[in-house]
């Protein structure tokens, strides 16, 4: 059964966590650290772990060359830090489905992305994540429109506290049906108009290889206005290893060449064991 990121979010706030990872070293045939080196940072997605505590996680990504667990709210932020590492995108105030493409939301969802800024702020988390919302027959101009007004009152308190929003490009053929945020150049748009260093987009490479393709060209050309990456297998959002169809070690190498000094976040659903997996897409981006 396939798995969503909503799915998973529902099964961490509803109920404990079922498994805990064996400690480095505690069994034969245990993941090694992926090597050091390149540009950019590493990151997970928490939702991929849902069965593993957080404090686990966090614990053996940092030995296998995690240096952030994100996607968190700020009440979790501790856990990680406790061990060194960062959440490299926080939660926002706002929801796949239901986010700033609707007038109506932004009574509750602007006063509360400014309140997420400034608790990034205070805890040295960089980025906050956001989402478009779906279409819902809204054309995608007054989308833009709707989103650009509200992100223009957030990103005044996101440059006075050096913390960047980031709205993440979704596909809607397979996921997110009716999302709009689901083309790389209508994001590139919102960024235009917003006209912000504070806000860019986060490229989840999973997403776009299913809307439009053409992942390297896209970010070659857009890599300004893109602030993080996401990554997973193509097709079903699993390893990032030879069974599916991106070149995942290429890819890498093109965000490296742009300057990207910012975070990649793995945000696969593991088939096997998880730490191993995890441990082989690092290895894989580290170029």
């Amino acid at each position: 059964m396939e798995i969503t990121r909503r799915d998973a979010i529902r099964t961490l706030a509803g109920t404990a966590a079922l498994a805990a990872l064996p400690r480095a070293g505690a069994q034969a045939g245990a993941p090694t650290p992926a090597p050091s080196g390149g540009s950019f940072s590493h990151s997970a997605c928490r939702w991929c772990y849902q069965k593993m505590p957080l404090e686990d996680l966090a614990r053996e990504g940092k030995r296998v060359g995690l240096a952030s667990v994100e996607l968190l709210d700020p009440a979790d932020w501790p856990a990680v830090q406790r061990h060194g590492l960062t959440c490299a995108m926080a939660n926002g105030a706002t929801r796949i489905p239901e986010g700033l493409n609707r007038l109506e939301h932004h009574a509750a969802m602007v006063p509360g992305m400014i309140e997420r800024v400034r608790e990034c702020a205070e805890a040295g988390v960089p980025n906050v994540i956001c989402f478009s919302g779906s279409r819902g027959g809204m054309d995608d101009e007054q989308g833009l429109e709707n989103c650009a007004a509200a992100l223009r009152r957030i990103v005044g308190e996101a440059e006075r506290r050096r913390v960047t929003v980031c709205m993440e490009l979704l596909n809607s053929k397979v996921d997110h049906r009716d999302y709009m945020c689901d083309h790389t150049l209508w994001g590139v748009e919102l960024v235009r108009r917003v006209g912000s260093e504070r806000f860019k987009l986060l490229y989840d490479i999973y997403h776009m290889q299913i809307m439009e393709g053409d992942v390297i060209r896209t970010i070659r050309e857009h890599h300004d206005v893109i602030a993080h990456y996401h990554t997973g297998g193509v097709p079903g959002r699993h390893e990032i290893d030879g069974s599916q169809e991106l070149n995942y070690a290429a890819i890498a190498r093109a965000i490296r060449d742009t300057g990207h000094r910012g975070y990649v976040a793995q945000e696969f659903i593991p088939t096997r064991d998880p730490m191993a997996s995890l441990a082989e897409a690092i290895t894989i981006c580290t170029v």
